[in-house]
């Protein structure tokens, strides 16, 4: 759900990068309240995963499009909803700068889409209070696949106002609305699955972890997360450097929707303005664009019409990997500052 530049007009991008400021200044006011030395890596390590599984688009069958996890809920369910904003925000921050995955105008909306309803709506408002304290498997896979779902109903709406304040007649409301909610129903229907998946396992290999942030304490300083930590890094690694060339070769939901409407993928980028300034800076930022290697001439790569699958590519892994560990060392700075602030004032 990375909306490129040509979706937004400079006014509808300008005021979702001030609301995305302000949440992630709030957030950091907060987190430094509860921050120890097992959130900051555990921050890192969860954005470095959640980083290389949104290379990683699946197919829904029988529809030409394919979706990624968001990942918003994931993080919120085992970091706290202040803690895991910044680390969706850190997700997309290095994905639009380094990678050219969404718009450096449209960043500010990105952000907000796939961060603002999991962690601040549908966190607080229905996941905590449907699991409560149980550990049963099955609860937790029904309450995050109803979670994931209503956060990217809200989130794909979200893209359609976007698109509508921003005067983009292309994409006439009615018909796109009716495109990018039930194909984002489906992904979500899969991305609370995999929610699940990983919700039961930190559940079963360290509850601690899980307890400690439904009731918004500290995690005791006995409790070791060493193996969370390995577990995490090994699952960035693999899922970012090999089970990313098993992408679906299929666009987006996004991107699907988009063309059924339009006919292309894409809107026409804007050629006056701040637009064409601002995409002119991702260029010279982005050096592995589109999670490959720059072709000759350092013009960023095109999709192909037709690429094969799976895609076995060395640049793929490469951009799996360091854009991993990118996310993690950026999460890692950010929690070092927030908890220097917090010395400094306590």
């Amino acid at each position: 759900m990375h909306m490129a530049d040509a979706l937004l007009s400079p006014t509808v991008g300008a005021t979702f990068w001030a609301g995305t400021l302000a949440a992630i200044g709030y957030s950091s006011k907060k987190l430094k309240e509860t921050i120890d030395d097992k959130m900051i890596p555990l921050m890192g390590v969860l954005g470095a995963f959640i980083f290389a599984a949104q290379m990683i688009n699946f197919t829904i069958p029988g529809t030409g499009s394919s979706g990624h996890i968001g990942g918003g809920m994931i993080l919120t369910i085992i970091l706290g909803p202040y803690a895991a904003f910044l680390a969706i925000a850190s997700v997309i921050t290095v994905q639009g700068l380094f990678f050219a995955d969404g718009g450096l105008l449209a960043l500010g909306c990105n952000i907000w889409n796939m961060g603002i309803y999991p962690c601040f709506i549908v966190y607080p408002l229905l996941y905590k209070p449907l699991v409560g304290d149980s550990k049963s498997p099955a609860r937790i896979l029904a309450v995050s696949i109803l979670g994931v779902a209503i956060s990217l109903q809200m989130g794909a709406f979200s893209v359609v106002m976007e698109t509508m304040l921003s005067g983009k007649s292309e994409l006439p409301f009615g018909t796109f609305v009716l495109l990018m909610q039930p194909i984002h129903l489906a992904i979500g229907v899969v991305e609370g699955f995999i929610t699940a998946g990983v919700i039961n396992y930190v559940r079963s290999a360290r509850p601690e972890i899980l307890e400690s942030i439904a009731a918004s304490r500290p995690l005791n300083s006995a409790v070791s997360i060493k193996n969370i930590i390995v577990g995490f890094v090994v699952l960035a690694v693999i899922t970012g450097g090999a089970l990313s060339w098993f992408a679906s070769t299929h666009p987006d939901g996004l991107e699907w929707s988009i063309k059924k409407t339009t006919g292309k993928t894409e809107l026409a980028e804007q050629e006056q303005g701040i637009a064409p300034i601002i995409k002119g800076i991702q260029e010279k930022t982005a050096f592995l664009p589109y999670y490959n290697f720059k072709p000759a001439g350092n013009e960023p790569k095109q999709e192909e019409a037709n690429p094969f699958w799976p895609s076995v590519e060395t640049g793929t892994s490469v951009a799996g990997i360091i854009g991993a560990g990118m996310v993690l060392g950026f999460i890692l700075l950010i929690g070092a500052g927030i908890r220097a602030v917090r010395h400094k004032h306590s």
